[in-house]
């Protein structure tokens, strides 16, 4: 199973890393949120972009933000818009997730500021990689 132990080294209080799972689909935020936890993270998984940037709002401890890309009302590439548009949200990485591999939009989310970009299902070997290049 994947893990984030040892970030900060032998010893070392380091916080949990707090992520932000968004997705509309229920089955996938719990396969997504089940992973994050599973590797030592503080999970909290919300439905829609538009409760993510209301969460963005009131707690300012987000460590990453990993959404679906197809989502009703903002899509995961219009959260990310926002959150890079934003000057106290811009330094938190996205990632974002989507069962279609679709290169143009894949490298339009790069572009616009996406740490990564992941194909569903979701893997914990993804989350290993997330650690490494993200939460370093």
């Amino acid at each position: 199973m994947a893990s984030c132990k040892g970030l900060g080294g032998e010893g070392a209080a380091v916080p949990v890393p707090h992520v932000l799972a968004v997705d509309d689909s229920s089955v996938d935020r719990a396969v997504i949120a089940g992973i994050l936890r599973s590797s030592k993270f503080r999970v909290t998984a919300v439905d829609s972009g538009k409760r993510a940037l209301e969460l963005l709002g009131s707690e300012p401890n987000v460590s990453m933000i990993i959404t679906d890309y197809w989502m009703p009302e903002m899509t995961g590439y219009e959260l990310l818009k926002k959150v890079k548009e934003s000057a106290r949200l811009k330094e938190i990485p996205v990632v974002i997730m989507s069962s279609e591999n679709v290169p143009t939009r894949i490298n339009r989310c790069l572009e616009e500021g996406a740490e990564d970009f992941l194909l569903k299902p979701v893997r914990p070997a993804d989350v290993s990689r997330l650690c490494r290049r993200v939460l370093r």
